[in-house]
């Protein structure tokens, strides 16, 4: 009888012990993140009217797709309207051309600093 106590006072002791200590974590190691949701920056209506085979419509269009920079293209050797658009319109006879905003500004060709610069000048009349 005194095994069987004895026997039975280790198991609630034992029992005890493990539930006040918690159950054991199997969860692999985190980082922890900031809850607060990242600025999302208000970009203009930026059109660029290009061609598949334009090395500075190609450097255009990474630049803006890396940046996550949202743009609208127009092919103008698919696009009738937008040929009519950037010779009539722009009075462009290349490409590419970048209309920001509401023809705001046109950019004339691709330059990474001008293209920033433009940007940055809208989204400061914005605020």
């Amino acid at each position: 009888m005194t095994k069987i106590l004895i026997a039975a006072t280790f198991l609630l002791f034992t029992a005890t012990v493990t539930t006040a200590a918690g159950p054991a974590s199997t969860d692999a190691p985190q980082s922890p993140i900031n809850p607060a949701a990242p600025v999302k920056l208000q970009y203009p209506k930026i059109v660029l009217y290009s061609t598949s085979w334009c090395p500075h419509c190609r450097q255009a269009k990474e630049y803006m797709t890396s940046n996550n920079i949202p743009f609208i293209n127009k092919d103008v050797e698919l696009d009738d309207s937008a040929m009519n658009e950037l010779i009539n319109k722009y009075k462009s006879q290349g490409v590419p051309v970048i209309v920001l905003g509401n023809d705001e500004k046109v950019l004339k060709g691709f330059d990474e600093q001008r293209f920033k610069k433009a940007v940055e000048e809208l989204q400061g009349k914005k605020k």
